[in-house]
């Protein structure tokens, strides 16, 4: 499924679409250069999940934890990890994925860690504002999307 976004607030509506069809167990895997638009996406996802919107991105720590009431949105950021070991040192095994919902950034770098049913996100910057959003979920949300 390919969306095309002309601002940040239609890539965050589509992800806040996407957002509300979440649930627990669900992996986002993204792939996209610096500044496509990874953390916009997030935010969009945080609102849909009934999360707000105060998404930063987690360069620096990592993994920022959005809880609600039922749910929580783990947000990795995998740029600088490059071994299994590296992972392991995040404590990315640690988390209950089983539980929440995790959204992770440069997914490239662990993709051989990620379950089979993950949702892959390539965003690609078409220009200053407009996004290639694909979504590579093996058809689960497409008879939703509009």
């Amino acid at each position: 499924m390919k969306i095309i976004t002309h601002s940040p607030q239609e890539t965050i509506a589509a992800a806040q679409k996407l957002g509300g069809m979440l649930g627990p167990g669900d992996m986002i895997a993204y792939k996209g250069g610096l500044g496509a638009g990874k953390t916009t996406f997030t935010r969009g996802l945080a609102i849909g999940m009934g999360l707000g919107d105060s998404v930063t991105s987690p360069t620096f720590a990592l993994v920022n934890e959005y809880r609600g009431e039922r749910i929580t949105l783990y947000h990795f950021d995998m740029y600088r990890i490059s071994s299994e070991e590296d992972l392991e040192s995040t404590g990315f095994y640690d988390y209950p994925f089983e539980e929440n919902v995790a959204a992770v950034e440069w997914s490239e770098n662990i993709a051989g860690f990620l379950p089979k049913d993950t949702v892959y996100i390539t965003i690609n910057s078409l220009g200053e504002n407009d996004r290639e959003i694909i979504i590579e979920d093996g058809g689960r949300f497409a008879a939703t999307w509009d």
